[in-house]
């Protein structure tokens, strides 16, 4: 439930605050006041997108805020707390959007900047806005299939059925790529196969071919390398009498005697000791290295018939050597596929075969599900016409089969006979707009019945329009009793409907000649009766429509 509702400078809004409490609220004005800031405000509380037209002339940026109940333990409370909105002790959060003129919109929910999307996909758990344009969800079958599942209330059963037509599908996309596809493919996969035993036979290595590189580099140069080691192992550990070793071992041992004097020049003592291990080691280690070279005078030749092959190798293949081990792997996975090829066809058979049966199962059963859910959401919402001045009209819900396809079998009409013995038409077709409006209302009312809990908003964009006499009273009637479990807010032109609101809000503007600006406040007493009378007549002050709105007033207060 929404508490309060703030606005700045949002169209002609300067600043409103109104309060919002449990029941009916409705909301009139003069065409042009600003009623329809009212609705934006709301839709920026719903994480609607924002529209820096929508910001007042002169102001840097508006502002919608509002204080909201939010269950706690449901699943829009666990939302937000996942997103680090912070909750008052009452279990109420802020929510607070700024739509900047030339700078960006912000959205803080509970003192934390979060996505747009995130509002709007919990705001949606607690409020629905209704408003002329849903009357076109009655001219859209996919529309009415839509309002039937929410009444059905069978959402687990719809998403099975989905994602098992999402597996059917796959299922045949496979299937079909497979048998179209078969001829190139068994091709292809045969000369894999020779490409396959070619490399296998090659038997090559990742990185082969660069280390046999660098050592037929070392070998083609090898009496260069020779010398070249030869001369570095005799200056570091040879046979003449100043090699690096002794000299180093020699300044150690001098350095060692002044050490014995001066403690500072011990560190220097040890630094000159691991230099002459050091070039012992690497003494040794040239030393190992000549010793190599001459092991195996034939290896240059091995090296040369090795690479020659794997050049022959990744010629063929078109690649690197890296390139041909990866093509090893899809080569042989290919190969595979195709000496398994007939049980793998087998299998996708079956598959589809299989995927088709339960989607056919799941849609037998969603389309049972609605069939039942129509038959009773036809006799709700008939009981809500005889309550809205259609006790004559008959409305039904039709379920007729249809092809798979992904929202299910079924195509749903809604139609409406106006009268007894009128037959059944399209409702769209059958219903006048004033008509529409009040179907829409009773299919709404029908809804939350079933599928919002106590205390949701509902909010009414002139779904009066087109309406008027008892039928008007009607509205306000049924508009008042959904208000005793949900609260609701109501935006209409319609004295009838605004005298059985429980709180009645007004936009009036007014101008200097140069800036235009709007209040919005609440009335009550004698200055609610006048504006009910100023929506009667146009006049606030006509004694005929102030007797008129009285006499309304006391009308609504008595009403069951």
């Amino acid at each position: 439930m929404l508490h309060e509702l703030a606005i700045e400078n949002l169209g002609v809004i300067e600043s409103a605050r109104v309060d919002l409490g449990p029941g009916l609220t409705c909301v009139t004005g003069e065409t042009g006041a600003g009623k329809t800031m009212v609705l934006t405000g709301l839709g920026l509380i719903m994480g609607s997108k924002s529209v820096r037209a929508t910001v007042r002339t002169g102001a840097e940026a508006a502002v919608a805020e509002a204080v909201v109940d939010v269950a706690p333990g449901s699943w829009p409370a666990e939302r937000l707390e996942e997103a680090g909105a912070a909750f008052d002790d009452d279990g109420t959060v802020i929510v607070s959007r700024s739509v900047g003129a030339t700078t960006r919109s912000r959205t803080v929910v509970g003192g934390r900047t979060m996505p747009q999307a995130v509002l709007a996909e919990v705001a949606s758990h607690w409020l629905t806005v209704h408003g002329q344009s849903d009357q076109a969800r009655l001219r859209s079958s996919a529309e009415q299939r839509a309002i039937l599942d929410g009444y059905a209330d069978h959402g687990p059963l719809l998403e099975r059925y989905q994602e098992a037509w999402w597996a059917w599908r796959q299922a045949q996309d496979e299937l079909e790529r497979m048998e179209s596809g078969a001829e190139r493919a068994r091709l292809e996969a045969a000369r894999m196969r020779d490409d396959l035993d070619a490399i296998d036979a090659v038997a090559p290595e990742a990185g082969e071919e660069a280390r046999l590189k660098a050592e037929s580099e070392v070998l083609e140069n090898s009496e260069a390398v020779r010398a070249g080691v030869a001369g570095a192992m005799a200056a570091i550990d040879g046979e003449s009498e100043m090699t690096l070793v002794i000299a180093a071992d020699a300044a150690r041992r001098a350095l060692g005697e002044a050490a014995r004097h001066d403690p500072a020049l011990e560190e220097l003592e040890t630094r000159l000791n691991d230099v002459a291990y050091a070039a012992a080691d690497i003494g040794h280690e040239l030393a190992s290295y000549l010793d190599r070279m001459e092991a195996d005078p034939a290896r240059l030749e091995q090296i040369q018939l090795r690479r020659a092959e794997l050049g022959g190798l990744m010629r063929r293949i078109g690649a690197d050597l890296d390139g041909v081990l990866a093509y090893r792997e899809r080569a042989a996975a290919a190969v595979l596929e195709d000496d398994t090829w007939d049980e793998t066809l087998e299998a996708r058979r079956e598959a589809v075969s299989v995927a088709a049966a339960r989607v056919e199962a799941l849609a037998d059963e969603l389309s049972a599900s609605r069939s039942e859910a129509a038959a009773r959401l036809a006799v709700d919402v008939d009981a809500e016409l005889a309550g809205l001045a259609m006790p004559d009209a008959s409305f039904a819900v039709e379920v007729a089969r249809a092809e798979l396809r992904h929202s299910g079998a079924d195509e749903v009409s809604m139609t409406l006979a106006s009268h007894p013995g009128a037959p059944h038409r399209p409702v769209a077709e059958a219903a006048s707009g004033g008509e529409l409006s009040r179907i829409m209302l009773a299919i709404e009312v029908s809804l939350a019945r079933h599928a919002a809990a106590p205390g949701h908003t509902f909010v009414f964009d002139e779904v009066d329009a087109g309406v008027g006499g008892k039928a008007a009273i009607a509205i306000g009637r049924r508009l008042a009793e959904l208000a005793r479990t949900h609260q609701v807010l109501v935006v209409t032109h319609l004295a009838q409907v605004a005298a059985h609101a429980d709180r009645h809000v007004v936009v009036a503007k007014a101008s200097d000649g140069s800036v235009t600006r709007s209040q919005v406040h609440e009335v009550a007493g004698e200055s609610r009766v006048e504006e009910l009378a100023r929506l009667l007549s146009g006049h606030e002050d006509s004694k005929t429509a102030l007797a008129h709105a009285r006499e309304l007033l006391e009308a609504s207060r008595v009403a069951p």
